[in-house]
Order: structure tokens, then sequence, then C-alpha cells
């Protein structure tokens, strides 16, 4: 297997171990290794403890979420292709971004770090397109960047409810913040 296919793999495993732990919060390690259909033994080969698990999983979210949002190219992309790879590349990590919304602490110094990088680049983003005239002038890019990660996040969170369709969330996200934010 190459290193991509290994990485494809890995990917695929720790989306579907934050499924299970969001579907099955109080889920000892036997059923969340059930729930993904592995042994508790390769379970507990990747983590011995269920903290060590979340642990692990909260470190491999934040970290593809980070890729996510530099590869769409925030500081150099026009604006609108910006936002639509932005949302794009959150899609594809919508399993990781549901665990965060159940998991996620700020408490620890790196969480709080994590996310105010993500602050930092979404607000500078936000910033960016309102000088192009993108996106209204009159909310603070702050304000910008708080409306459309709650957007994002409460959308996510719909579609796994089933309150919303997975086909076409994309545009929707894209459109009801643009409606809002739009010029």
């Amino acid at each position: 297997m190459t290193a991509r296919g290994a990485e494809a793999e890995n990917d695929k495993m720790m989306a579907a171990l934050a499924r299970a732990l969001v579907d099955q919060p109080r889920g000892s390690l036997q059923e969340v290794a059930a729930a993904v259909g592995v042994s508790k033994a390769t379970l507990y080969r990747l983590c011995r403890t269920r903290g060590q698990l979340v642990e692990r999983l909260v470190q491999h979210a934040t970290t593809r979420i980070t890729e996510a949002i530099e590869a769409a190219q925030l500081d150099t992309a026009p604006p609108l292709t910006a936002l639509e790879r932005l949302i794009a590349n959150n899609l594809e990590h919508r399993e990781l971004t549901t665990f965060l919304i159940h998991y996620w602490r700020q408490d620890p110094p790196t969480a709080a770090g994590v996310e105010a990088g993500w602050d930092a680049t979404l607000d500078a983003f936000f910033l960016r397109g309102q000088q192009a005239g993108v996106f209204r002038i009159d909310l603070a890019a702050p304000a910008l960047t708080e409306i459309f990660v709650a957007l994002l996040l409460r959308l996510i969170d719909a579609e796994r409810h089933g309150r919303v369709a997975r086909a076409g969330l994309a545009s929707v996200i894209e459109r009801a913040f643009l409606r809002g934010a739009g010029v």
C-alpha cells in the first residue's frame, strides 16, 4: 500500500471512530470497535483507553481541519473561490467536525491556540473579502467569522440528525452565508 493509500485508510478509520464516539458517547472500547468493524485488540493497539482515543481523535481532527482551511487558500485565492473551497474542504471532514462539536474542550492551551489560529485566519480572510467588495462591511470581520462557523457547524450537525439533505449542502451553506454577508 502506498503512503497516500495508508493515509486515506487511516483517515477512514479515524472518521469512523469519530462517528462511533458521537453516536455512542458512553460506549465501551469494545462497543466502539464493533461499531467501526474492527476487533477490540486492533483498537487497543491504536489507543489503550477511551481518553487516549478521544485525545488522538481531537489531535487528528484539528490537524485535518487546519489542513482544510489552509487548502482553501484563503489568503491568495479570489474570495468567492476560497469560500467555496473552505466549505467543500470542511464538508470532506464532516465526521471529524461533528466529533469536535461534541468533544472540543477549550480548557487545554493547545485547543485554545488552535482555535485562535483558525479564528485569526478566517478573520483575515473575511477582512480581505470586505476590502475586495465581496463581503458586506457593516459587520466586523470577526462577526463574519462567527456567523460562518456557526452556520457551517450547525448545518453539519443538522445533516447528521437528518434535518437537512447531504446533497447540495455546500451550496446551501454558501448561499445562506452570502445572502446574509454578501454585498
